[in-house]
């Protein structure tokens, strides 16, 4: 799933939040936890477009937004590997080359906070302006970089690192520098409640070049002066599919709205069904459909959720040929020909493991459907009738008035 991680719950496809994070008993299914499989994750990531096609989809609404000084102001919720951000910190470069960034992330995952900053050190090359900051407290207060909870709030770990150098090579080593402190940061626990991941120890890190400390002294965020005034915000696949509506729009999207500055804009993504990888998971499992909220559905349980603040809000679930859009599964050219019977079985693999993983099967069932061929079968009959596989997302927007 796209900008999401393998470790959320209620989702990033990979994307934990505060959806899953904890406390609530609207989780019916309270065990399930299905993100932790980082194999399914970095084989739907590595085989599929859907991180580069999302990217693109944010890359369009950058001409849409005004920044107001000190800087642009992002907020990727749910930061998954980094992939989605590193592309949309280039396409920022591009339309905003010399304005400052605020760039800021939420992710529960110490290994994808590891592959995220790795991506970092030639965006610090190619746009020393840049304040990046992460953390791994809930959706609900993750803009703000600070829990409401005041117990939780003065547990917070905050670290600040300023990069010196002027090179790759010196900011890659300096934030090479920062693995024990990750590994001791961002331990997570198992939510006695219901099964979710939560952070054993609330934390922010904020990253920075040294020699743009003054430059950006208006934009580095400061521990207990929360500001979140986003310009843009991506929710890409920030819960899973089966939660309650309300749920949605209540723990994630009406918080993260909320986060927005004056003008500012959310886009929202997640799986629509109406694909092949449909047609694998029905024919395995008949009747299985967890792509059963629409995006209007997400926007009025979500106006519904911000009650008299929503008349500062639009809502826009966009013309179909705006809010949907496609990713397929990477194969070679020829690899897959509707009239011949032999397809590889890596082939055959990867594509079942995208179809479960779009539609968010839980391990049990899949062990189970992986006793016999028929998943194979299943996966092969898909593949000859369309030639390719592919997805589809939709997306929509929030933004509040200028």
């Amino acid at each position: 799933m796209a900008a999401a991680s393998a470790e959320q719950q209620i989702v990033k496809p990979a994307p934990e939040s505060d959806a899953t994070e904890g406390s609530d008993t609207e989780q019916s299914d309270q065990n399930f936890r299905f993100y932790d499989n980082r194999q399914k994750y970095l084989m739907f990531v590595n085989t599929c477009s859907e991180k580069w096609i999302v990217a693109e989809r944010v890359a369009k609404e950058l001409s849409s937004l005004t920044p107001r000084p000190p800087a642009l102001r992002f907020f990727d919720a749910g930061m998954g590997d980094g992939t989605v951000l590193a592309r949309v910190l280039r396409a920022m470069h591009s339309k905003f080359e010399r304005f400052p960034f605020y760039v800021a992330g939420k992710e529960i995952s110490l290994e994808d906070v590891r592959l995220t900053l790795d991506k970092l050190p030639d965006r610090f090359l190619e746009h020393p302006e840049t304040v990046f900051a992460v953390t791994n407290i809930s959706y609900a207060d993750a803009p703000w970089l600070r829990p409401k909870n005041p117990a939780l709030a003065a547990k917070v770990v905050w670290k600040e690192a300023a990069l010196e150098g002027s090179t790759t090579a010196d900011f890659e080593r300096q934030i090479l520098d920062l693995q024990p402190f990750l590994a001791n940061s961002w331990r997570t626990k198992v939510s006695e409640k219901n099964g979710s991941l939560l952070p054993e120890t609330p934390t922010v890190l904020v990253l920075y070049r040294k020699d743009c400390r003054f430059l950006l002294d208006g934009v580095i965020p400061r521990q207990g002066k929360p500001e979140a005034d986003f310009d843009l915000i991506l929710a890409s696949q920030p819960f899973r599919l089966r939660a309650e509506t309300q749920f949605k729009a209540r723990r994630v999207l009406a918080p993260l709205a909320r986060a927005l500055g004056p003008g500012g804009r959310l886009l929202g993504i997640h799986s629509a069904g109406s694909d092949p990888g449909v047609e694998i998971v029905q024919k395995v499992w008949p009747g299985e459909d967890p792509f059963t909220t629409s995006r209007r559905d997400l926007l009025d349980a979500t106006r519904e959720a911000l009650g008299e603040e929503a008349k500062h809000f639009l809502f826009d679930p966009l013309p179909n040929r705006q809010a949907v859009f496609r990713y397929e599964m990477h194969t070679m050219p020829d690899e897959i020909d509707s009239g011949d019977a032999s397809i590889g079985t890596s082939t055959l693999l990867a594509a079942w493991n995208a179809a479960t993983y779009v539609a968010q099967i839980e391990d049990e069932r899949l062990t189970e459907a992986m006793g016999n061929s028929n998943y194979l079968e299943a996966t092969r009959a898909a593949l000859r009738k369309h030639g390719e596989l592919w997805f589809n997302d939709e997306s929509y927007i929030i933004a509040r008035e200028a």
